[in-house]
């Protein structure tokens, strides 16, 4: 629904680098919203406690990465900016938390 929302509504409000900014952000939430079901349905089936923190980690990076690169799209607010990259940590830590379930499961 973003992606339409970008697509077709601020196609023409945006400059070019900005709408891609919102996109990135569309693509990254689209993405880790996947792992998040994936964990709901790994953490019933390897009963960790484990795979929810990593679909913690990946809501709060959601919120703190594409969060912020929307809010840096609409407003132009560059101090957005800056807090982009502790949502990437948290999609890593996410990612690796995750990671080391599946390894201990195994």
């Amino acid at each position: 629904m973003l992606g339409a929302f970008a697509a077709h509504g601020l196609k023409s409000q945006l400059p070019p680098y900005l709408l891609g900014v919102f996109e990135t952000g569309v693509q990254y939430q689209a993405w880790h919203s996947l792992a998040i079901f994936g964990c709901a349905i790994l953490a019933r089936i390897l009963s960790s406690k484990a795979v929810l923190y990593a679909a913690l980690f990946f809501a709060v990076g959601i919120v703190f990465f594409s969060g912020s690169l929307y809010a840096l799209a609409l407003t132009g607010i560059k101090w957005f900016g800056p807090i982009t990259p502790m949502g990437g940590v948290c999609f890593i830590i996410g990612w690796v938390v995750l990671a080391v379930a599946a390894w201990r499961s195994a």
